[in-house]
């Protein structure tokens, strides 16, 4: 089997390539961005695309699988220019994937495609409606994205298409990367540290799932090799976490904040480019519903090897310490 991943340095990327270069059944990798850098490997091989102008036909020809992950988080004050990546792009790797011949598509949906939820803690299968949060940017473009799959479904038939929706996704070596798309230079490193301030502000009702990058690696190879695989599959590991599973993390006292002050306060300081997490982020985490994994269990025979507490926890002790990866993306 001959594996095209689009997008292949980043958090989810790298760990991606390692999956499905260590499985026997795969042949071949081709890991594809804009900055082709990654660990050698015998199976892998780095190329140079841009999504929104390389033609990717000769690229993908062959290829057996394509895994789509390219994807732009910043800069989140030029939406055209996130869109031109985003959704733009992902037209652009679905075509040249069907005039290539492709049987397998595998797409990086996520969570924040899912539409606002009042559910509550009962988690939701993959049925649930995947119209995004309006607000929200990153809710919008993947929304769009995963109705533009809809439609190339339909229009191809004789396609596999499969879509990982996973939680919020942590590995240690994306600790520097993360801070970078979600906080930005001006909050210094050590005001991240576990034990670095004695009260820490928590959005009042907020929990969220979380899910090691290494996991979301091995769900992506499952996919790929099952040729069974089909739609949707929630990834999320456990538990869901809340201000006391974050508390536990942190040397310091959770104090819940009204989430209208924490989300003026956002507003302000994103508008003041002091800090890089747009609002609408916000109003994602509060608005998607808790999902549940159990079809990837069941059919895919994914079991996450990392609890969401840990996955978080990697990135909080990684950010102080300038944890990086091998790629362009990754590095500090």
């Amino acid at each position: 089997m001959r594996v095209v991943v689009v997008g292949a340095t980043g958090n989810v990327g790298t760990s991606v390539v390692s999956a499905l270069a260590a499985d026997e059944v795969v042949e071949s990798v081709v890991g594809l961005a804009r900055r082709p850098r990654g660990p050698a490997h015998p199976k892998v091989r780095w190329e140079r695309a841009d999504v929104r102008l390389t033609d990717m036909i000769p690229l993908f020809a062959g290829a057996d699988a394509v895994v789509h992950l390219a994807w732009l988080l910043q800069p989140s004050h030029q939406e055209p220019r996130m869109w031109a990546v985003n959704a733009d792009g992902s037209a652009r790797v679905f075509a040249a994937a069907a005039e290539a011949g492709v049987k397998t598509i595998a797409y990086a949906s996520s969570v924040g495609a899912y539409a606002a939820a009042s559910t509550g803690d009962r988690p939701v299968d993959e049925s649930w409606p995947a119209t995004g949060i309006p607000s929200a940017f990153y809710g919008r473009h993947k929304a769009r994205v995963e109705a533009m799959l809809d439609r190339f479904q339909a229009e191809h038939p004789d396609v596999r298409v499969v879509r990982l929706r996973p939680a919020l996704t942590f590995k240690r070596e994306a600790a520097t990367a993360i801070k970078r798309y979600f906080v930005g230079p001006v909050v210094p490193r050590w005001a991240i540290r576990p034990d670095a301030l004695p009260a820490l502000p928590w959005p009042a009702g907020l929990r969220f799932q979380a899910v090691h990058t290494s996991d979301i690696g091995e769900a992506y190879r499952l996919a790929v090799t099952n040729d069974d695989a089909r739609g949707a599959y929630n990834i999320a590991a456990t538990p869901l976490i809340g201000p006391s599973e974050f508390g536990g993390l942190v040397d310091a006292r959770i104090v819940e904040v009204p989430r209208q002050i924490v989300r003026r306060v956002l507003d302000l300081s994103w508008r003041a480019r002091l800090q890089a997490t747009e609002p609408g982020w916000l109003d994602l985490a509060f608005g998607v519903p808790v999902m549940d994994a159990s079809r990837a269990r069941d059919e895919l025979g994914w079991t996450p090897r990392v609890n969401a507490v840990d996955a978080v926890a990697e990135v909080l002790t990684g950010i102080p310490v300038r944890s990086a990866g091998e790629t362009p993306v990754l590095a500090a």
